[in-house]
């Protein structure tokens, strides 16, 4: 079957990593990202000059008619989806709770949880057998944080990954008689670019001494386990939550 993946905040770090190992293992891939179009384009370009089919395309996923065009963008240049990887998400400057007012509460939450259940959402009205579709594969992108809290730090954020979680085991029972598998993967500390909008560019080096493998992760490590969780080789998984983050 030619496999489809939509694979949502594409354009750096684990999606941008995640869109080209699924492009070397055979998918058409749909990067959506929300600013950084030149990041997306590059690796849409990077795609194709390796003989591989990808597209590119702007979207808030926390926007319910940005959610609906990228969809249907994808129904357009490349066919029905079979795989999702909700990995859209942000975090804001660290700080407690109590400095924390409901504009910044709304953001987070309105790109890790609702932008991931609006996804979720088009992807199973694709590949339902109930509707018609021929089924798929969605993992969503979760955290450690919703184990570890995050205190200090991003409470809210940590916060949006449980939700993550529980819409992960939720759906999952959804539709597992409708050829859905739904999984999640929850990286640890990952050189990524996410920090630094946390305040922080360096934290890796800072807190990878509470990582029992004393290291932070690589992009290209979480984006393994993402395309193992989409592949037939989990064909009998679903429900699960993998975490890929050096035994923290």
């Amino acid at each position: 079957m030619y496999e489809i993946v939509l694979i949502t905040g594409g354009s750096r770090g684990i999606g941008a990593a995640t869109a080209r190992l699924a492009a070397q293992r055979g998918y058409a891939v749909c990067v959506s990202f929300m600013r950084d179009a030149s990041s997306s384009d590059s690796v849409v370009a990077e795609i194709a000059q390796a003989g591989g089919t990808a597209i590119a395309v702007q979207a808030d996923v926390s926007v319910e008619a940005d959610v609906l065009r990228l969809f249907k963008a994808v129904d357009h240049s490349l066919g029905r989806v079979t795989a999702l990887v909700n990995n859209a998400g942000i975090n804001a400057p660290q700080m407690r709770v109590e400095q924390m007012d409901a504009a910044r509460l709304s953001r987070v939450f309105a790109v890790n949880v609702t932008g991931s259940f609006l996804c979720a959402r088009e992807a199973v009205r694709r590949m339902s057998t109930k509707h018609g579709g021929s089924g798929g594969a969605i993992v969503n992108i979760s955290s450690v944080a919703s184990r570890l809290g995050s205190p200090e730090e991003y409470v809210d954020y940590a916060a949006s990954k449980a939700s993550i979680d529980t819409l992960t085991i939720g759906l999952s029972k959804e539709v597992a008689l409708e050829g859905i598998r739904v999984n999640a993967v929850r990286p640890g500390v990952v050189h990524t670019e996410i920090h630094a909008s946390g305040g922080e560019p360096n934290r890796v080096e800072r807190v990878k001494e509470f990582v029992p493998m004393k290291r932070g992760g690589q992009p290209e490590e979480i984006a393994r386990a993402i395309l193992w969780l989409l592949s037939d080789e989990a064909s009998y998984c679903t429900g699960a939550i993998l975490d890929v983050s050096g035994g923290r």
